[in-house]
């Protein structure tokens, strides 16, 4: 998971109203349930490039983040809640991402 999304799932989490949920999923990805993926100088210059080029769409920070993180793992799948942008990003890996669920 790209730490970016954290900031995300700690909200979503919290409008569900469960303040322990996050907390939970810490201590988890403390055990190595997750993996927390830094951003890595690359991943920046990868994310200006994907904000100026999807400007339209209207894209922010975090799923820019997301995407250059899935290029720089080649990674063909994504688990996501948000298709609407993700169906719609073209990454340089692979002709477009298997979004999960479907």
């Amino acid at each position: 998971m790209p730490a970016p999304v954290l900031v995300e799932l700690e909200y979503l989490l919290r409008q569900a109203s469960d303040p322990d949920a996050f907390r939970a999923f810490l201590d988890d990805s403390a055990r190595g349930a997750f993996t927390i993926e830094a951003l890595l100088r690359e991943d920046y210059e990868r994310v200006g490039e994907l904000l100026q080029t999807y400007a339209d769409l209207r894209l922010g920070f975090v799923d820019a983040a997301v995407l250059a993180v899935t290029e720089r793992l080649r990674e063909p799948k994504l688990a996501t809640l948000d298709h609407r942008h993700f169906r719609i990003l073209r990454p340089r890996h692979v002709e477009a991402l298997e979004l999960l669920p479907s």
